[in-house]
């Protein structure tokens, strides 16, 4: 019993030996097959002169290009540029590559990408660009038995985006990577996307912060400069800003503080250290919101639509400030004129006047029958506005339209929420769907 489950145990172990061997073989070249592949290099490179494109003065070398995106983000609207991760595939034929082998693909690492012609392919919009070097450099290389090549590297490309921000924050762009040859012109290299040539990765790596991936669109164009038509290259990659930021940050508190300015309509017009107090809180408030709001952006000379709403709030909080001086004002101009005609007119039929003390003044409790209110020369009497019941009447009336200003916070309840009320529906229609 004891032998024979030793031999089991033997036998089993050199099954798994054996079948480890066999798939291992599969994966692994012999070494007859390691000579050749050094003997089809050798042959390849002894005579191979990499300073030339292939077909150099028969035909143009055609580049079929494919783009892998690993993730985008972050976008800034500061800098107005963009980082992206991406690999970048290349495929063209140099006839001087063919080799006839029993293998069919050549796979090589980054070692043999110098001693090789490659294009010399650029972005032309990259700020700074970076390739990935560990654990080594992430290049990959394939030769086909016909000439055909593979050449793969993974690239980190910061690239100008020009941010159009005049419906920031609600804003949509389509940020560009545009790739082209440096020195080869379209009668020398014609690059050509292949079928399905740009993929992305999942979106749940992405540094999209700000921002929702709406999708991605490719183009080829010719374009013409003094060194000649080059065909230029363009993935296009399709944002849209999100407003929770945003809506949280200057929004909400730009509408807090102009309904808090309202508070001081249902203030008494006397309290002026309470009125005057809350509106110049509130006029700071937005003055600190407005440079938080821009500290977001870059310094465009145009007016964006956060800058309107944030503009049209402050001048809300400052027509409510003024509101309160003017109604001051002329309350304060309201005084008493009794002519000695009618004074001394009614010094007989008045009862004993009685002196009452209010605020440290003496006044006469018959004050309104014995005194006359009377308009003030000026300026009072030639506007729309009159703070005197005898200015009503009069010649001076005629085509005026009469607003007591004693009752302006009566008119401020009403007229500064329904015209900000109006104004947030005609601000967020527009620029949301419109």
């Amino acid at each position: 019993m004891g032998t024979s489950c030793c031999k089991n145990s033997l036998r089993l172990g050199k099954d798994e030996y054996e079948d480890g061997t066999t798939n291992q073989k599969w994966v692994l070249a012999p070494k007859t097959q390691d000579t050749d592949v050094t003997l089809i290099l050798n042959k390849l490179l002894r005579e191979y002169d990499k300073k030339l494109r292939p077909d150099i003065g028969i035909k143009p070398t055609v580049i079929d290009v494919d783009i892998y995106v690993n993730s985008i983000g972050p976008v800034s609207s500061i800098n107005m540029e963009y980082q992206i991760d991406i690999f970048f595939a290349q495929t063209w034929t140099d006839s001087r590559l063919r080799f006839n082998s029993t293998m069919k693909i050549l796979t090589l690492n980054s070692n043999m990408v110098g001693l090789i012609w490659i294009p010399d392919t650029i972005f032309r919009n990259s700020k700074t660009a970076e390739a990935h070097w560990i654990t080594t450099p992430n290049q990959l290389l394939r030769i086909w038995n016909d000439g055909k090549i593979l050449y793969t590297l993974r690239l980190t490309i910061n690239a100008e985006c020009q941010l159009q921000l005049h419906n920031f924050p609600m804003d949509e762009h389509s940020c560009p990577l545009i790739f082209s040859s440096y020195g080869y012109p379209k009668e020398e290299m014609i690059y050509r996307w292949r079928k399905n040539s740009v993929e992305a990765a999942d979106q749940k790596s992405w540094r999209l912060y700000q921002f929702d991936f709406m999708g991605l669109r490719n183009t080829s164009e010719i374009v013409k400069t003094s060194a000649g038509d080059y065909v230029v290259m363009t993935i296009y990659f399709d944002l849209s800003r999100r407003m929770g930021y945003f809506t949280i940050q200057t929004y909400i508190p730009c509408i807090l503080t102009v309904v808090l300015s309202w508070v001081s309509f249902w203030i008494k017009k006397d309290a002026t250290p309470a009125r005057t107090a809350l509106g110049i809180t509130t006029v700071l408030t937005m003055t600190t919101l407005s440079t938080i709001a821009r500290k977001s952006l870059p310094r465009v000379s145009y007016v964006t639509a956060m800058d309107l709403f944030v503009t049209v709030c402050f001048l809300f909080v400052f027509a409510a400030l003024m509101e309160y001086a003017t109604l001051n004002y002329y309350s304060s101009c309201r005084k008493p004129n009794c002519t000695k005609k009618k004074k001394s007119m009614r010094m007989f039929s008045l009862p004993p006047t009685t002196v009452i003390t209010l605020n440290n003044a003496m006044y006469w409790q018959e004050f309104e029958e014995a005194c006359v209110y009377e308009c003030l020369d000026g300026k009072d009497c030639q506007s729309f506005f009159c703070c005197y019941e005898e200015c009503k009447s009069g010649s001076w009336r005629r085509g005026r339209i009469h607003i007591d200003i004693l009752e302006l916070d009566s008119y401020s309840r009403v007229f500064f929420p329904t015209s900000f009320l109006l104004f947030n529906l005609v601000y967020w229609v527009g620029y949301l769907y419109l």
